[in-house]
């Protein structure tokens, strides 16, 4: 959990930093820091759920079976 809010901070940062620079709008940039990293944190956090668990079935399936289970 905190790598993911880490990355949150970090993505608030850039996500309202470049909206400034391209708007020179400190509401608008504001606006997209809260909205956009929000929900791309949220959807990192499922990503990375999902990937261990992908990870997890491609070590269970490179496991050779147990003798028993091979007669």
């Amino acid at each position: 959990m905190l790598k993911t809010m880490t990355f949150a901070c970090m993505h608030f940062s850039i996500a309202f930093g470049v909206v400034y620079l391209m708007t020179g709008s400190v509401l608008l940039g504001g606006a997209v820091a809260l909205v956009e990293p929000a929900v791309n944190t949220v959807a990192f956090y499922f990503h990375e759920k999902i990937w261990k668990r992908h990870e997890r079935r491609k070590q269970t399936a490179l496991q050779p079976l147990s003798p028993i289970l091979q007669a």
